[in-house]
Parts: C-alpha cells; structure tokens; sequence
C-alpha cells in the first residue's frame, strides 16, 4: 500500500470509525473516551496494521495481532481494562451495523421517491 492510500484510510477511518468508537467508549467507559482518543486509536491503528500486514505474510495471524492491537489501543485511551476494551469493541461493532442499516434503509427510500417520480 502507498502512503496515499494510508492517508486516505485514515481520513475515512477518522470521519467513519472515530464517531463510532467514542460512543461506544462514552457508553461503556464513561466521560475518560475522549473524541481525541478516539481518533488516537483509529490513526495508530491503521498505521501499525499497515505494517503488521507488510511484516506479516499470514492474513489470519495479521487478523489475530491486529484484533489485540486494537484492544490495547482502546484499553490505553480510553483507561480501562481489556474486558472493557473487548466491550467497547463489540459496542463498536454493533453501533456501527445499525448506523450502516439506517443509512442504507434512507439510501434505498430515497433512491424509490427518485424512481417515482419519473
């Protein structure tokens, strides 16, 4: 990956992900998730996983490091332990998968009132 693509990965992670992760952080963790940390974790995340993935040749052991990676990248942001980080992930997950369901419903209703009115 060139670094065009690294920085372009981080800016959709920072404006997709980082939302995600602080509300998932603000409501398993508190007032300690920072909106800050939360960028924090998306840019060193992306970053050590591009490297990850250049050092390592196993695209499944790359998956397992990069999973505690991110662990340990919320656990250190957010001041919380790994069970919690493990919680603020899930959270994370299942925040997301609503977002993305609500804004594909609003895609595809939308996308019907055009289609009406030819």
């Amino acid at each position: 990956m060139n670094l065009l693509g690294v920085v372009i990965q981080i800016i959709v992670g920072i404006i997709i992900v980082a939302p995600v992760l602080w509300l998932a952080g603000r409501a398993i963790v508190g007032k300690k998730a920072k909106f800050a940390h939360a960028i924090w974790i998306v840019v060193l995340g992306i970053i050590i996983g591009v490297i990850i993935g250049a050092l390592v040749n196993s695209g499944l052991l790359s998956a397992v490091i990069m999973f505690f990676v991110w662990l340990g990248l919320i656990k250190h942001f957010f001041e919380c332990g790994w069970l919690r980080a493990f919680a603020v992930a899930i959270v994370a997950v299942i925040i997301f998968i609503i977002i993305a369901a609500i804004l594909a419903a609003l895609g595809v209703a939308i996308a019907g009132l055009g289609l009406a009115g030819l």
